[in-house]
This record gives structure tokens, C-alpha cells and sequence, in this order.
């Protein structure tokens, strides 16, 4: 095991807690982390889905004349769902690994399905084993199941419910009609104050 996989081993156990994972996890994670494969600084802090820089030549027009350049990937800041969390995380991506999220159905699934070798970052690493981890939780938890006649019981209960609300918010728009009907006969009641000076003079 290279330099680099222990580091990224060790660092991955240390942000997980040492009780997290088992040492059956840790051996598949420990096969599964890349080797020898560089990976670029800011990478380990996304999911990259892959892409790194790329380097290649610049070529002038007139002469042909070649001079090394980079291309780096497309990184964007994006706010992705997390069902399992019940929340927005907020993770800096690729294009490509947006495009990938988007194909998986979600960033839970596209870590769920995508292999620990194909995950050659630190942030992919540790992420997939707590969703992991998470959704074997889940799939332990119990579910309780309503008997037909509770779940019709059930049923009727919101139907009833529902016509109350309808009912409430009726008698609340009579009301607030009644009251401004009144108004508008008590002011069409008192006379104008012109009027009554007018009257009072004569």
C-alpha cells in the first residue's frame, strides 16, 4: 500500500470515528482506495467524478510553434438534496459529475452505486461509507403496517377534517361580510356633516 492510500486511509477513519467502521470495512475500503493515481489537491475536496487536469500544447497559427498548457475541469459550488440527511449539502462538482448525479437519480444513489475504486476522493470516500452506513441503519429500523379497517378509519378521519376546515373557513368569510355590511349601513345611516349644519342654520 502506497504512501498516499495510507493517508487517505487514515484520514478518512479519523473523520469517520474509529468505532464506525468495521475491520471487515476497513479491508474492502483499504483494497478499493487508488494506489498510485495522483490525484490534484482541490479534487480531494469534491466529487470529481474522474476529471482532473489535462495538459497538452499550445499551437500558434503562423509558425506551429507549441508551448505546454493546462485545461482544468469545470467546477461549479452546488446545493445537491440528501434524502438520508434530510437536507440541502452544499459540495463543489464537476459538470461531468453533475451530469452523472443527475443520470444515478441523486447524490445518495450516485454514491451508493458507484464503485470505491472509482472514488478517488477523499470527500467521495467518506461520504459514500456514511451513506452506506446510514442506509444499513435504515433498512434495520422496524415498520408497523395499519390493518384494513384502521387505515379506512383513517381515511374517514381526514375526510371529516377536511370538511370541518372547508366549514371554518366558510363561517369566517360570512362573518367578515356580515361585519362590513353592517359598517355600510351605519354610514349610510348618519347624515352628512354639511347636511346637519345646514339643517341647524335653517
Amino acid at each position: 500500500m502506497s504512501f498516499r492510500s495510507r493517508e487517505l486511509l487514515n484520514k478518512i477513519v479519523r473523520k469517520m470515528g474509529p468505532d464506525t467502521l468495521t475491520p471487515q470495512g476497513k479491508e474492502t475500503l483499504k483494497t478499493c482506495l487508488p494506489n498510485s493515481k495522483v490525484v490534484m489537491g482541490r479534487a480531494k475536496r469534491g466529487i470529481y467524478a474522474g476529471r482532473h487536469i489535462q495538459f497538452g500544447n499550445k499551437v500558434s497559427e503562423d509558425g506551429g510553434n507549441k508551448s505546454r498548457r493546462t485545461w482544468k475541469p469545470n467546477v461549479q459550488e452546488k446545493r445537491l438534496f440528501s434524502y438520508i440527511h434530510d437536507r440541502h449539502v452544499r459540495v463543489k462538482v464537476t459538470t461531468h459529475a453533475l451530469r452523472c448525479i443527475d443520470k444515478a437519480g441523486g447524490i445518495d444513489e450516485y454514491l451508493l452505486k458507484t464503485p470505491y475504486h472509482k472514488m478517488d476522493t477523499e470527500l467521495g470516500l467518506m461520504w459514500k461509507a456514511k451513506v452506506e452506513k446510514m442506509y444499513e441503519a435504515l433498512s434495520m429500523t422496524e415498520v408497523g403496517f395499519f390493518s384494513l379497517e384502521e387505515e379506512a378509519k383513517l381515511v374517514e378521519g381526514f375526510k371529516e377534517l377536511k370538511v370541518a376546515r372547508k366549514e371554518a373557513r366558510r363561517e369566517a368569510r360570512r362573518n367578515t361580510i356580515e361585519s362590513s355590511g353592517k359598517q355600510k349601513s351605519i354610514n349610510v345611516g348618519t347624515p352628512d356633516l354639511k347636511q346637519a349644519t345646514q339643517v341647524a342654520r335653517s
